[in-house]
């Protein structure tokens, strides 16, 4: 794995299995992160596309990242490139919490302009914590409807 420098990690309680956080995971990345193909493809990003039915497996893709990394209940490693940046983001599932680490390179004049924009704006926080939470919702009404 390549070593990009640490951005920040982020966390929500799930309230939920290990399971429901799993598979309400894989759904929000697969069919929320579809809609960003058209940014994709602006950046230049690596890959640009999803894979078609995304489960999480290594080798798999949602626009902008691939998946490297994934042991199913516990961990979950997205990394991916654009003109600007090199990025990883790691989901980690423990007992009662989904955390989201970032690890990114910014090089040049432009990844610094890039940065700048995506992560000292708060805008990189934003869609992260607004992720999180949206897969506890998710797997928290999933555990609820499970006989």
């Amino acid at each position: 794995m390549e070593h990009l420098p640490y951005i920040d990690e982020h966390a929500v309680p799930t309230g939920a299995s290990r399971d429901a956080v799993w598979s309400a995971l894989v759904h929000v990345l697969h069919h929320k992160m579809t809609g960003a193909t058209h940014f994709a493809r602006l950046l230049g990003a690596d890959p640009a596309r999803g894979t078609p039915t995304f489960e999480g497996r290594p080798g798999e893709t949602v626009p902008g990242f691939r998946v490297i990394d994934a042991e199913p209940g516990r961990r979950l490693t997205l990394q991916g490139r654009h003109h600007f940046s090199r990025y990883r983001l790691t989901f980690l599932l423990d007992d009662d919490r989904l955390r989201a680490q970032s690890h990114g390179a910014f090089p040049g004049p432009h990844g610094a302009l890039y940065r700048a924009a995506v992560i000292s704006s708060g805008g990189h926080r934003i869609i992260t914590r607004g992720m999180l939470q949206q897969i506890g919702k998710r797997a928290r009404h999933a555990q609820r409807e499970k006989p």
